[in-house]
């Protein structure tokens, strides 16, 4: 199984953490650093920053919302990245939450998974070189080509949704999970497989974001906890949750309390049920689980909080990097 390093960006944490993080994750040999984008900095302009400051580690940006970006931008934007750091860098697409696209950016969010599956075509014509003539209903690309090198890393999707497992199924070579149980892994893991072979294509890599920490502070449990709350009453994960044996906890999140009295009622141990919080043994009890489950690559969420820059998780996880 592999191991790579995800960027937190934790919303309690200084946005300057993650360049630490960045740092850290290259100096122990992590061979892939994922970027996502949230409210700090621009995830092009992170990963180029990163490529200046670290010396092996591959780029990985993303999951970015197919309705904000055009695949235009998005193709050139990663194209850019490798270019200016030399580094191999890889395009993560996804759906992003209705606050983000349409609060954030202004943007229309419906009919995502035709999205997804429009831009991913897209996308892979333009980084394979190609000029790319693309109409369709959600997206499209007239006439342009990169003038950059072509770039050959892996086009990841984002999903959760059975709708979303098709679009990864047809046009992924990996799909990303964020935050599932190894249940709910499973259960995924199947619908991709039976996918794919519908769309008679190899089962693509299934790469899983979880939170970690290694025997975790008080205040990183905190932290951990307080990244779940949106997550709660939110369709699929709601579900899950309730299934991993926290119903009540579901139940009350439905009833939109405030979210300081929702954080107060959150136990400890949900953590655990939907990441790798404790001891190593115990962490290497949960990998064996998520392995079995189907995952092909585990994507590390680093808690900070008491660990500056996730450097003691990190560094107690990198022993896995030989197995």
């Amino acid at each position: 199984m592999r191991f790579s390093v995800v960027t937190p960006l934790w919303q309690d944490r200084p946005a300057a953490e993650n360049m630490d993080v960045a740092v850290t994750a290259d100096r122990l040999g992590y061979p892939e650093l994922w970027i996502g984008e949230m409210a700090t900095y621009d995830a092009f302009a992170f990963a180029t920053a990163a490529g200046t400051r670290t010396e092996q580690i591959a780029l990985s940006i993303g999951p970015l919302a197919v309705g904000v970006r055009t695949p235009m931008t998005m193709a050139m934007g990663i194209a850019s990245v490798a270019d200016l750091t030399g580094r191999q860098a890889g395009l993560a697409l996804g759906a992003s939450s209705t606050v983000v696209v349409e609060q954030w950016h202004g943007r229309p969010r419906a009919r995502t998974a035709r999205q997804l599956d429009e831009t991913a075509q897209i996308v892979r014509g333009l980084l394979a070189g190609e000029k790319v003539n693309f109409s369709g209903e959600t997206a499209s690309c007239r006439g342009y080509r990169l003038r950059l090198d072509a770039v050959n890393s892996p086009l990841t999707i984002a999903a959760f949704g059975p709708a979303a497992v098709r679009v990864a199924a047809r046009r992924g070579d990996r799909m990303l999970l964020n935050m599932v149980t190894p249940h709910s892994l499973g259960r995924l893991r199947a619908g991709l497989a039976a996918a794919a072979a519908e769309a008679g294509r190899p089962v693509p890599r299934l790469a899983v974001w979880l939170t970690c920490a290694v025997d975790p502070a008080p205040a990183a449990i905190r932290q951990l906890l307080q990244a779940i709350v949106g997550y709660l009453a939110a369709p699929g994960y709601a579900e899950m949750i309730s299934e991993a044996g926290f119903a009540e906890l579901v139940a009350f999140a439905r009833t939109r309390p405030h979210p300081r009295d929702l954080l107060a009622a959150m136990p400890p141990e949900l953590v655990a049920a939907i990441g790798l919080v404790g001891d190593e043994a115990a962490i290497a009890g949960r990998l064996e689980e998520y392995r079995a489950a189907g995952a092909d690559e585990i994507c590390l969420v680093p808690a900070t909080a008491g660990d500056p820059g996730g450097a003691r998780t990190l560094e107690a996880m990198s022993s896995r990097l030989s197995a």
